[in-house]
């Protein structure tokens, strides 16, 4: 064995002989069998060679890594010309859309090509829409076809629009066509869903087409869409739920439906939807905020024990993509990663649905739930700042939560070093303004006011057990009411949760245990003339100036007595072309006047920096009333202060004194 192995020669042995010139035979197999077999007749293989008639040439083997590349590469078109079926058609419509898609395309030339491609693809427009590479670009042929030719394509494709729905990249084309669709078509795919939104909602991708037609619907669409989470029987007759829009006890009272069976169907469905994860859809919040109203205690808490995990991790679905984790995607873009980094938390608030949502999960969770959902923000404090509904969210946590050195560590270190951009912000102020003045209704509208302070009727504290700053819970039907309250009525509502901290400690905390109020009253200053003219920059200015509300500045006196200097200063300046001057700026002179009402200390200072002996040069235009509020002030040495320069002023008709203030004993 061992002399046998010796004769025979590796490949690349033989290989190296043969460039050198030493070719030995290559050695002979003994015995008949297979040997024979393979032995080929002596004229066979010259007949071949030269080309005989009964054979094909031999095929050259690429040798060079150039033609291996080319061999491959039509090895890979042979195939897939093989395994599709419109293949040939693909590769037209890709060059057709790589023309159309580009911007610096002329309005005619791209109407050409989409007609001609539009005209390919006629009658195979169901194909189409499943492919990656052909569902682009029938997508992009809808956005920018005609409406005839998008009607004929709508109209093609209308009986298979639930099960496109479905697939991964066909639900991009779906969403366009439900976006240009005319108000009969969209009335057609609305009705088209009767039956299939329960079981679309639970799916990682269809759940996104409900979602997107329950956005655009109008109220009594959004209604008959809501209602088959319901019940069987609105599932299945469909002239039910054609009605106008309704709560579901309105509805279950008016169709006469049993509550506990409703309660058991939507406890399956809303499961469904929890165990797969598809709850950041406006369409489910809605499902779920209502079924909170016909909830009991147990049921409620089950749906916020499983959606609070679901909240804080990263979203796992990204327009329509299958589930997928964040660390098994490592050839995602950064902005996919960056979405899928992001708690859900933070997508849901872009409807006040979501908020609510959101809050309810914060009032309602235990103490380690509240320190999850905080601990999941870090990084996102500043983008929900700046949102609607975020910066009512961050309001809810520092009104609520007790554990003020986490909120310190998290929520308030990142306001605190994004001041500037937060005090200019119509949103991004309203979590300082809520420090410094909760639950204002300056600041806050009554859907705001009962937003944040909605609660789980079952879950609501009872009374006599409510906690010490805890008051009646503001349901939506009390918000037109609330509109017509003077703002003193709003000023004594709280809102109700499970905090056991008193709440006034709770903001000395946050605002001056942190040293949040120092790096306000700073940022104030350095910004002051800004502020004094900005219109929402004036709001947090005045709060500043004034202390808080019940002086909850009293640690930092000394530096807004600084800012009280600082607003006289830029009062006292001479007028210029270059800048509109403080008594005369629309909102710089009201918000001075305010000063000057409510805070006597702020009063004397601008007296006697900036009024001093020139009142007359101030007693007309807006600056009047900036005068005329010394009058007007509560406190008798601001008024005994500016009396004497003042009143013969009055007395020559010079100066107003508005009668509804109240004006002072002359």
């Amino acid at each position: 064995m061992a002399g046998a192995g010796s004769d025979l020669q590796s490949p690349k042995k033989r290989k190296r002989e043969h460039a050198e010139g030493k070719i030995k035979p290559r050695p002979q197999v003994k015995g008949g069998g297979d040997g024979a077999k393979r032995k080929k007749h002596p004229g066979a293989g010259g007949y071949a060679a030269h080309g005989g008639a009964g054979e094909a040439p031999a095929k050259k083997r690429p040798v060079t890594p150039k033609e291996k590349r080319l061999a491959a590469k039509e090895m890979s078109e042979a195939r897939k010309m093989k395994r599709k079926r419109h293949y040939s058609l693909e590769k037209e419509l890709a060059k057709l859309w790589e023309k159309m898609r580009c911007h610096d395309v002329s309005k005619e030339e791209r109407s050409k090509l989409v007609s001609q491609a539009i005209r390919k693809m006629d009658g195979k427009y169901l194909d189409i829409a499943g492919s990656h590479v052909t569902a682009r670009v029938l997508q992009t042929c809808v956005k920018w076809c005609s409406q005839s030719e998008r009607d004929a394509i709508f109209d093609d494709l209308q009986p298979h629009l639930l099960t496109l729905s479905r697939k991964k990249y066909a639900v991009f084309l779906v969403k366009k066509l439900i976006e240009l669709a005319t108000k009969k078509q969209f009335a057609s795919f609305i009705s088209s869903l009767h039956g299939h939104v329960a079981k679309l909602l639970p799916h990682t991708i269809g759940a996104a087409v409900v979602d997107y037609a329950f956005q655009r619907a109008t109220p009594p669409q959004k209604r008959q869409l809501l209602l088959e989470l319901y019940s069987t029987e609105l599932q299945l007759f469909k002239d039910l739920t054609v009605q106008s829009s309704f709560s579901l006890l309105e509805t279950i009272s008016k169709l006469g439906l049993q509550k506990s069976s409703v309660l058991q169907y939507m406890t399956i469905e809303i499961q469904k939807i929890l165990e797969k994860g598809t709850v950041e859809y406006s369409i489910v919040h809605t499902a779920i905020l209502e079924y909170f109203t016909i909830a009991d205690k147990t049921s409620a808490m089950d749906v916020i024990h499983q959606l609070i995990p679901l909240l804080t991790q990263g979203a796992s679905i990204i327009d329509g993509d299958e589930p997928s984790i964040a660390t098994e995607l490592p050839n995602k873009t950064k902005a996919k990663k960056k979405r899928l980094s992001e708690p859900l938390i933070v997508r849901i608030m872009q409807t006040r649905e979501g908020l609510k949502l959101a809050i309810s999960c914060l009032k309602h969770g235990s103490a380690k739930d509240r320190k999850k959902i905080i601990k999941s923000l870090k990084g996102q404090i500043m983008k929900l700042a700046l949102n609607d509904f975020g910066c009512l969210f961050l309001i809810s946590i520092i009104s609520i939560v007790d554990d003020t050195k986490l909120v310190s560590k998290i929520v308030i270190q990142e306001l605190a070093k994004h001041l500037k951009e937060l005090i200019f912000d119509k949103n991004g102020r309203r979590p300082l303004l809520q420090l410094l003045h909760p639950l204002c209704s300056r600041y806050l509208s009554p859907a705001d006011l009962a937003c944040l302070s909605y609660n789980v009727p079952s879950l609501s504290a009872k009374e006599g057990e409510a906690s010490e700053g805890a008051t009646e819970v503001i349901s939506e039907n009390k918000v037109d009411a609330m509109t017509d309250k003077e703002p003193d009525d709003l000023e004594g509502m709280q809102i109700v949760s499970e905090s056991k901290k008193d709440p006034s400690r709770r903001r000395h905390e946050l605002l001056i245990k942190s040293d949040l109020a120092e790096a306000l009253v700073q940022s104030c200053i350095e910004n002051v003339g800004e502020l004094l003219r900005s219109n929402f920059g004036k709001e947090l200015l005045y709060e500043v100036a004034v202390g808080g509300k019940d002086n909850v500045l009293e640690g930092v006196t000394d530096r807004i007595h600084m800012l009280h200097d600082a607003i006289a200063s830029d009062a006292a300046q001479p007028k210029t072309e270059d800048i509109e001057h403080a008594f005369e700026n629309f909102f710089s002179s009201r918000v001075i006047r305010r000063m000057i009402i409510d805070c006597p200390a702020f009063a004397v200072t601008l007296w006697r920096k900036a009024l001093k002996g020139k009142c007359k040069i101030w007693a007309e235009g807006h600056s009047s009333k900036v005068v005329a509020a010394f009058l007007e002030s509560p406190s008798s040495e601001v008024r005994n202060l500016a009396k004497p320069e003042l009143q013969p002023l009055i007395d020559t008709g010079i100066l107003k004194v508005p009668d509804h203030k109240g004006a002072v004993e002359k």
